[in-house]
């Protein structure tokens, strides 16, 4: 997927998650799509910053660079949601690309892709984004519903464990 698409996924993503932490139409969801916007959207390029440094789709694009900043907020207690944007750069880099991601990064450079993908260049590119995100806010709204509370104050968690 190519910087466009992330973007667009990050600033729909950002909306719906907002819409999902905060159920309603009015000012508090607002602050809360605004809350969220910036940490997502960080999230959602930073994985690319590897095209400057390292190899691109290996150096930041692995399980482990997810993992570190899904922890970022429990142990520094700020960058809530910036695992959101990585994590769905990921999703798009495996859809919107025949060449995939290396998930095991630095144990591994084996990239991984899914068997089916459409590229950049096509013409349904931005429409399989538009789907994808709806399916990621779907995806988030099921596990902030059923599994764990993810409008959590991480400063807070991590004050109470210690860090």
């Amino acid at each position: 997927m190519n910087k466009r698409g992330h973007v667009l996924n990050a600033l729909l993503l950002a909306v719906g998650v907002g819409f999902v932490l905060e159920p309603a139409v009015d000012r508090d969801t607002a602050i809360k799509v605004a809350q969220v916007t910036v940490p997502i959207v960080l999230g959602a390029l930073f994985p690319d910053v590897d095209t400057a440094f390292g190899k691109h789709r290996k150096t930041l694009h692995s399980l482990t660079v997810l993992g570190i900043v899904a922890a970022y907020p429990i142990v520094f207690g700020n960058l809530q949601y910036v695992w959101v944007g990585v994590l769905t750069h990921y999703i798009l880099d495996l859809v919107g690309s025949r060449r995939g991601i290396a998930l095991f990064h630095p144990l591994s450079s084996s990239e991984y892709s899914l068997p089916f993908g459409v590229t950049t260049s096509s013409d349904y590119a931005d429409l399989v984004t538009v789907i994808i995100t709806a399916l990621e806010i779907a995806a988030f709204w099921a596990v902030h519903t059923y599994v764990v509370d993810l409008n959590v104050d991480v400063t807070a968690v991590s004050q109470a464990i210690g860090i």
